[in-house]
């Protein structure tokens, strides 16, 4: 009798054990799913609140607003024609991430965001904060200090960086799959601006040449870490601007939202599948355990006789 209970405590501590392998496995397995669709969701709705919050705002109030950020790019500009550099830092330096929230830009700010950008080809529409803390950056895109404001206009050039591989968050993480001939867009508190990929540059993080204003154009530079979870340089993607073509992106845009719904349907279809798998290879396990204790128990009983 002592061995058949010992027999049967064994066995429940292993279906236990079991039980607990099963629970974290199947928690590793959807936590990028789930992360990744609340960001999504948050981030969907923070963009509506951006919006909806600038159709509150008095358009003289948006005339002046947008004036002191054309002034501010002006600075920028004139900085550069003077060869004055030392106020752009790499975004992923010590003291960047250490940062806190910066003022330069609160005459964009709406519900604490200056803007959103979408980028089409990898299927991220995603809100922007000013300064690129690692506060900022963790939630979206952060937009470097020094360069500027992404409003657009002749003679300016605007940083915008994000992460790479967070387990919450796409942001950035397929940036690499970006082209030359793509199109992403700006929208801010003034409305929709478009930019095509014109440049795609590698360097190191205190190569900063390629982030300064070219006098007389418009660009836009979305920055991220590169190699893949190595980080030891900066991948450019820069844009040149070009008209807003509604049609064209609304096009762009019913693409995009195909291409989120077939992702996310994708990954639900992967979950449950994995679901169903785990729950068979547990109810398998288990009854081969019952069976193995069941043979254990009638020899036990045998020798007993």
């Amino acid at each position: 009798m002592k061995k058949r209970s010992k027999t049967s405590l064994a066995t429940n501590i292993r279906i236990w054990i079991f039980r607990l392998i099963f629970l974290a496995g199947f928690l590793v397995l959807v936590f990028p799913i789930v992360s990744q669709v609340t960001y999504y969701q948050a981030s969907h709705a923070n963009i509506n609140a951006f919006k909806k919050a600038v159709t509150k705002i008095d358009q003289s109030e948006i005339n002046r607003r947008l004036e002191l950020a054309y002034a501010y790019n002006a600075s920028i500009a004139g900085a550069r024609k003077t060869g004055e550099h030392s106020v752009l830092k790499d975004p992923y330096s010590a003291e960047q991430k250490q940062a806190g929230v910066v003022e330069y830009a609160r005459m964009l700010e709406v519900k604490e965001q200056i803007g959103h950008v979408i980028i089409p080809r990898i299927n991220q529409d995603i809100p922007i904060y000013a300064g690129s803390a690692e506060e900022n950056l963790q939630r979206g895109v952060g937009h470097l200090e020094g360069t500027s404001l992404p409003v657009g206009g002749e003679s300016t050039h605007a940083v915008l960086t994000a992460h790479r591989g967070l387990p919450t968050a796409k942001l950035f993480t397929n940036l690499d799959k970006v082209t030359v001939g793509d199109r992403f867009y700006i929208e801010h508190i003034g409305g929709k601006i478009a930019y095509q990929v014109d440049q795609i540059k590698v360097i190191s993080p205190d190569q900063l040449e390629d982030l300064y204003v070219i006098q007389g154009e418009d660009h836009i530079t979305l920055l991220t870490c590169t190699p893949y979870m190595i980080n030891s340089h900066r991948l450019l993607v820069r844009g040149k601007r070009i008209p807003y073509v509604k049609k064209a992106v609304q096009k762009e845009a019913e693409t995009f939202r195909q291409k989120q719904y077939l992702i996310y349907a994708i990954w639900v279809i992967v979950g449950l599948i994995l679901l169903l798998f785990l729950i068979w290879f547990k109810k398998t396990k288990q009854k081969k355990w019952r069976e193995n204790e069941k043979a254990i128990s009638q020899i036990s009983h045998n020798n007993s006789k």
